[in-house]
Order: C-alpha cells, then sequence, then structure tokens
C-alpha cells in the first residue's frame, strides 16, 4: 500500500502499522488488515458484517464498531437498554483492564456510508509519538472489542452469554 498515494504520511502509517501488529498478537479478530488509510479488524465470531477500526478524521484518532446490519446495531443498543449499562462505564473498565483511566464517551450514528457506528476519540497525537499513539491506540481497539464482544448478537447469536 502507497500511503502517500492516500495522503497519509509516514508517522500515521507506522502507527497503524504497529497497531495492526498488537491487534494481530491479541488474537481477537477474523482479520487485521489497513484498508483505505484507515485499520480495520473484523469482528470475531458475528454472523454480521462488523468491523473494530483504528483512523484518523479531520486531526482526531478515533477508535469505532461499524456495521452495515441495521439489527447488530438495535441488538447492542437493546441489550444496553435490558440491562441498564452504561456503555461510557464498560468502555472505562475495559480500559481499566489494560491499565488505562480515562473518561469514556462516544459517538452513535448512522455515517454517511451508511454504517452504524460507535466511536470514541483516542486523547492522543500521532506527529512525533507513533509508537506510544499506537501503544494507546491498540489498548482502545482492544477495549472497545472486550466490551462489544458481549454486547448484542456481535459475538453470534448461538453463543451463550
Amino acid at each position: 500500500m502507497d500511503f502517500r498515494q492516500e495522503g497519509l504520511d509516514v508517522e500515521l502509517k507506522q502507527a497503524l502499522e504497529h497497531v495492526q501488529s498488537l491487534a494481530r498478537d491479541a488474537d481477537v479478530f477474523d482479520a487485521v488488515q489497513i484498508t483505505d488509510g484507515r485499520l480495520d479488524c473484523r469482528a470475531r465470531g458475528c454472523e454480521s458484517e462488523a468491523y473494530f477500526r483504528v483512523e484518523e478524521d479531520e486531526s482526531q484518532v478515533w477508535v469505532s464498531f461499524v456495521t452495515p446490519d441495521r439489527w447488530l446495531s438495535e441488538s447492542i443498543e437493546a441489550d444496553l437498554e435490558h440491562t441498564g449499562d452504561d456503555l461510557e462505564e464498560l468502555l472505562e473498565e475495559e480500559l481499566a483492564e489494560l491499565g488505562v483511566e480515562a473518561e469514556m464517551n462516544y459517538q452513535h450514528y448512522r455515517s454517511e456510508d451508511r454504517l452504524f457506528t460507535f466511536r470514541t476519540p483516542i486523547p492522543l497525537q500521532i506527529r512525533g509519538e507513533a509508537r506510544t499513539a499506537a501503544e494507546l491506540a491498540a489498548k482502545y481497539l482492544l477495549a472497545y472489542e472486550a466490551c462489544f464482544r458481549e454486547l448484542g448478537d456481535v459475538a453470534g447469536a448461538s453463543e451463550e452469554k
């Protein structure tokens, strides 16, 4: 992949490649690849198309869970409503398990490319600290995976919760 053609600088390329390596090492995704200047990690065991992502959008790095499947998104929302759990608190707990204390917030919307999206900003700057940024981004990615794996039909409708 030629990152210069896609408008990505070397530091962002290095950061994404390092997050990709850490995500592969974690062995919790079906596939891990850099596509269109972002890291896409296929949700393991999910019957629907669903991805965890790390990408930069307008100088902000984000971690997200995306799916084109309305029913999958609604199953997550229903699970949260049924249990009374707060997604921000669940994400904070998963991040704390990885050694990062941070207040989490998230956005939930349907994107212009018709993906139901949950996303959280990662408080970091890629420029000048690509390796450190990548390690923090990987922790956010793994916290998202651990949290969403337990919600709705993400881990597959047949799995016990």
